[in-house]
């Protein structure tokens, strides 16, 4: 798998690869959060390219505090394959030279196997409660 940042060409088979794994929501608008990402750090949201074809997503940020990785993705029919694991590891790669002390992510609350995958990379469960707060709605 070659990982290479996003290009805006990839945008109508990323958004139908978040819709197949399941990653898309009602009040998420998948192609305004692609245009607000190619707006800060645009070099982080990764893809991983097999033959040619997308196969797989990392939308990967820094805030000088903390990393954070979204939209973790591959497709269902390459899932198994380790390309979940490889573009995560180059993300922490990432994250590491920039200085970067800690990665966190989220998980849907329920979601067990994805819970249990982060836990096979090494991720633990932080003792917080993520919370937010809609700026600007999507919908």
């Amino acid at each position: 798998m070659l990982i290479r940042a996003f290009d805006p060409a990839d945008t109508n088979t990323v958004v139908q690869l978040w819709t197949d794994c399941g990653l898309v929501r009602p009040w998420n608008d998948p192609y305004r959060d692609i245009e607000r990402k190619l707006t800060e750090q645009p070099e982080l949201f990764l893809v991983g390219d097999v033959d040619g074809v997308v196969v797989a997503t990392a939308m990967v940020g820094f805030d000088g505090h903390r990393g954070w990785v979204y939209y973790l993705a591959v497709t269902p029919s390459s899932q198994g394959e380790g390309y979940g694991r490889t573009l995560m590891t180059h993300a922490e790669n990432l994250l590491r030279d920039r200085g970067c002390p800690k990665i966190n992510l989220q998980v849907r609350a329920g979601n067990e196997r994805v819970i249990e995958y982060y836990r096979s990379l090494g991720y633990d469960l932080d003792n917080a409660v993520g919370m937010g707060k809609r700026l600007i709605p999507d919908v």
